[in-house]
């Protein structure tokens, strides 16, 4: 288990606390260990801490009226999440759910302890706000993609980021349509071109990159 004493080591800009800023903090937070596939929260749901993550994965997306998700983020260890933060400021409940991709551990750091800081100490304001800024700027870029990019390059960038250095991904065509944001028959039709060009092979539940250097031009499109 993670040392109670040493976790703000792991966030950048928690070192410049005050000292008896980073006792309160360190002393009132606790750490949760939340297991894979959880929801850790859910539209509606008032948050009741502020999550800074130790190890694990989570996955922040929205659902549409007609049932359609995208995921906005990822939150990975040393990062926090932008949608908590935006609700504990705002005294509101989510807009979208959290789920756990892997097993996490993270600080959880209570509401009435992150009012307190955020009051008192200048340090903490500006280590939540840093984050806050970097994340909606990523946000601004996803809907950037989404409204503006062609469905063709975003699927040969997200192939080509799944595989990393090898030349098979298990993905399913809902799961790459969730993170484009766009139908499962769309990425169907365009995986099916992909292959008619002999860039892919599919089969269930899986896709074997053939060609990268064409996925990969098609990717570096601007």
């Amino acid at each position: 288990m993670q040392d109670q004493a040493s976790w703000t080591d792991r966030f950048a800009g928690l070192e410049a606390l005050e000292a008896d800023r980073r006792r309160y903090l360190e002393t009132r937070s606790r750490i949760v260990h939340v297991p894979k596939d959880s929801v850790v929260f859910s539209p509606g749901m008032a948050p009741e801490s502020m999550l800074l993550l130790l190890a694990g994965t989570v996955r922040v997306q929205q659902v549409s009226e007609g049932g359609r998700e995208i995921v906005l983020y990822r939150v990975a260890a040393g990062e926090s999440c932008v949608l908590t933060t935006t609700c504990l400021l705002a005294h509101e409940g989510y807009a979208a759910e959290g789920v756990t991709e892997t097993d996490v551990e993270a600080v959880a750091i209570p509401r009435a302890t992150f009012e307190e800081l955020m009051a008192r100490s200048a340090a903490f304001r500006d280590f939540v706000f840093s984050g806050y800024s970097a994340r909606i700027a990523e946000l601004f870029l996803v809907i950037n993609e989404i409204a503006f990019s062609r469905v063709d390059i975003r699927l040969a960038r997200k192939l080509r980021a799944l595989a990393g250095p090898g030349a098979r991904l298990r993905v399913t065509q809902q799961e790459l349509a969730t993170e484009l944001g766009t139908a499962r028959e769309v990425i169907s039709r365009q995986l099916k071109e992909f292959k008619r060009k002999g860039w892919i092979e599919t089969a269930r539940g899986e896709i074997a990159l053939i060609d990268r250097d064409a996925i990969g031009r098609l990717a570096e499109t601007a």
